[in-house]
């Protein structure tokens, strides 16, 4: 059995038996995240505004009289952005300072993206039953339910975050959507990679990086001659969310400022584009920036990534 049907099976079972949480059919069946079926959306318990995040995992909320609180959602652990990662709590990321360092980044994508989809908007606070509605630094323990989904399950469906370790009802259906992202090397996953941990991601915080558009590979160094072989260096670029982004005008540039501008280009959710130095026929998922030389350097270059604004949303050093 494939690790995607496990998974499926999985959601399935639970969601027919013991979800933990009553409510109506329409909050229990769950709803379709990135091509998946998501876990059962539990009964929100309280509503309120978020005012600041954190980072990815912990954010800051007010209630409706003026009050606030500090939120540590319930089963979901992203890579540190104010200290230093533990390379040994992501299965299968080097133990080493480049791999820490690529938790970094991966990190710095999960705040940016919950700063996108969380601040400002209201939500909804729920509890699991074999949890204290408090942890050990006094921070709320609550799923966070946006947009009728479950925002904690998103963040490991989606390879932003690992399950933290806890007795929570829904513990085996984030494990399965963790093995899938794993397997599939979405998000912090693409740390496990021996060419990933090389290069440090950093999503500048703007909005449109956090919608999941994230650097996926950087080939610099193609075989044998790089001036030569100019289809072999290329960089290819993702949207690791779960809406579809206009990349129209949006452009990828080097240190010295070497500079490609996409046209006429929709990345949807899973779906990638290879920016090729050479010439080619540009195609969804292909695109040639005409080059008549190598533009990235193979003993250490930076890929800079601008909005249609101008302004810098992703920037990697390898």
């Amino acid at each position: 059995m494939s690790r995607l049907v496990f998974a499926l099976v999985v959601v399935l079972v639970a969601a027919a038996g013991c979800s933990g949480f009553t409510g109506s059919p329409s909050q229990s069946a769950g709803t379709a995240v990135d091509g998946q079926s998501a876990v059962d959306v539990p009964v929100s318990a309280v509503t309120v505004t978020v005012t600041a995040v954190v980072d990815g995992d912990t954010i800051q909320v007010a209630y409706e009289n003026g009050t606030g609180d500090t939120v540590r959602l319930v089963g979901v652990d992203t890579p540190e952005v104010h200290t230093e990662n533990k390379p040994a709590e992501f299965e299968g990321v080097p133990e080493t300072d480049a791999g820490a360092s690529c938790l970094h980044g991966a990190g710095t994508n999960a705040s940016s993206l919950v700063k996108q989809r969380l601040l400002g908007e209201t939500v909804g606070l729920a509890f699991d039953p074999n949890l204290n509605r408090r942890g050990y630094y006094d921070r709320l323990l609550a799923y966070v339910v946006h947009d009728e989904a479950l925002f904690n399950y998103r963040l490991v469906e989606t390879g932003h975050a690992r399950v933290y370790d806890s007795e929570f009802t829904r513990a085996d259906r984030f494990y399965a959507a963790e093995d899938a992202a794993r397997s599939d090397r979405r998000g912090l996953w693409r740390c496990t990679d021996s060419d990933a941990v090389t290069r440090t991601a950093i999503a500048d915080g703007g909005s449109e990086s956090a919608s999941g558009v994230e650097i996926a590979n950087i080939h610099a160094d193609a075989t044998g001659n790089d001036n030569e072989n100019l289809n072999d260096e290329y960089v290819t670029l993702v949207n690791t969310g779960d809406e579809p982004v206009n990349l129209s005008g949006w452009a990828v540039s080097d240190e010295v400022d070497h500079q490609y501008t996409f046209a006429n280009l929709t990345l949807d959710p899973n779906a990638s584009v290879t920016l090729y130095t050479g010439s080619g026929t540009d195609t969804d998922t292909e695109r040639y920036w005409g080059q008549d030389g190598a533009v990235w350097n193979n003993d250490g270059d930076t890929v800079i990534v601008r909005n249609d604004s101008g302004a810098t949303v992703l920037r990697q050093s390898y």
